[in-house]
């Protein structure tokens, strides 16, 4: 992506690359061991494409106040082991011992400094011009030649080391960024027609003003609805779906949410799919209803066999597909068919885009990722890239350039 740079403009051979990744991973709290190692993988083909310079690594874990808040010394040896070479580190980000450790690299060599979030300044949110003045940002930039970010999992987070240090200096995307970036602008242009998004999970609010942006900007031909979004949009349309379901969305505090659904389905509503056939759990056991008649008392927790015959015959139509978040609880096997099924439909299109989160989770346990063209490693910066905002480290990279060349 020419607009947030490449790594061989950089010509980073021989110099000191400042490079910021997202290995944030889930940790075991008794034994601090990391428990899945699919950021750092990742990552690994900008790391290797870095292989004749000498690397600094910046990047976090978790936040203050968390229990995985954790020193990155476990992660280093995590690294070095996938990389298949040594990574040093250092307990330290920019204080002395950091300074020495980095002016002591030699080409080929990689450092990771200590978790960023230490830093009190990091956890901060700050545009770029008052980023690049604070003691972290500064201090960072004074160690290295360049800088890198691939670390696409935070591009939404307008923290100092995300947005001030392409302030300070030459900068791009890494590789995981630019196939991030690359493929996710490319539903908004370009993609193959009809393009259809399936919306589904808990997290209401982020689907809502995603279906907003991508039908009021022409970008999506249809919406597919499943999951607690359907519920929300069943609501809107007038359906009971029951107490249960009900008292779920205004638990998760999105009872505010209903009336924007409704608002969307008075002006696109041929184009948004919702489920007219629900499956509940009765008894302890699976039983489908219309959506007319949905048990009072019974949670809604999957979308039903014939409405999801309908879902994924407009899935098979399309030329695009964008998918996040699943029809149900998909942790019970009882209320798994919809969520495993729209996926292997979804993974048929010719262009097959993953929001990531729990969805890219589920695609990894049926071992399909080989089979969709893009699977993010950011839900949020994903989600928030499809609701059409700039995230701040790439419109912090864009700018770079116009500083820079």
């Amino acid at each position: 992506m020419s607009s947030i740079g490449t790594i061989s403009e950089l010509a980073p051979e021989g110099k000191t690359v400042l490079l910021r990744l997202d290995l944030n991973s889930p940790i075991d709290p008794a034994s601090n061991q990391i428990l899945d190692d699919k950021r750092f993988r990742e990552h690994l083909p900008t790391i290797k494409e870095l292989e004749e310079s000498r690397v600094v690594i910046l990047t976090h874990q978790s936040r203050p106040g968390k229990k995985d808040f954790s020193t990155l010394e476990g992660h280093a040896e995590k690294l070095a082991h996938l990389l298949g070479r040594p990574v040093g580190y250092v307990d330290d980000i920019f204080g002395r011992s950091a300074r020495e450790a980095v002016a002591s690299l030699r080409t080929g060599e990689v450092l990771m400094l200590e978790n960023v979030r230490f830093n009190a300044e990091e956890n901060l949110t700050l545009a770029p011009e008052a980023a690049k003045g604070t003691h972290i940002v500064r201090r960072l930039a004074a160690m290295g030649d360049v800088f890198v970010n691939d670390a696409f999992g935070t591009a939404h987070r307008s923290q100092p080391t995300v947005v001030g240090l392409p302030m300070l200096m030459r900068s791009a995307g890494g590789l995981l960024m630019e196939r991030e970036v690359k493929n996710l602008s490319r539903v908004f242009t370009g993609a193959p027609r009809p393009v259809t998004f399936v919306l589904g999970g808990t997290k209401v609010d982020d689907s809502v003003a995603v279906a907003a942006n991508v039908l009021e900007n022409g970008v999506a031909d249809q919406v597919i609805v499943i999951g607690v979004v359907a519920n929300v949009f069943l609501t809107a349309a007038g359906y009971d779906i029951g107490t249960p379901s009900t008292d779920l969305i205004a638990q998760l505090k999105y009872t505010g949410e209903v009336a924007r659904a409704k608002a969307l389905l008075d002006r696109f509503g041929d184009r948004i799919i919702f489920p007219d056939q629900v499956a509940v759990r009765e008894g302890g056991e699976r039983a489908e209803y219309s959506i007319e008649a949905i048990p009072k008392d019974a949670p809604v927790m999957d979308i039903g066999a014939d409405a999801l015959r309908t879902v994924n015959e407009a899935i098979a139509s399309s030329g695009t597909i964008v998918v996040n978040g699943p029809a149900g609880v998909f942790e019970d096997p009882t209320f798994s068919a919809g969520t495993f099924e729209i996926l292997r439909a979804s993974s048929k299109v010719p262009f097959s885009v993953v929001g990531g989160g729990h969805t890219a989770a589920v695609i990894e346990q049926m071992g399909l990722e080989a089979a969709f063209t893009h699977i993010s490693t950011g839900g949020g910066a994903c989600i928030e890239f499809l609701t059409g905002k700039k995230l701040p480290a790439v419109a912090a990279l864009e700018r770079s350039r116009e500083i820079f060349g």
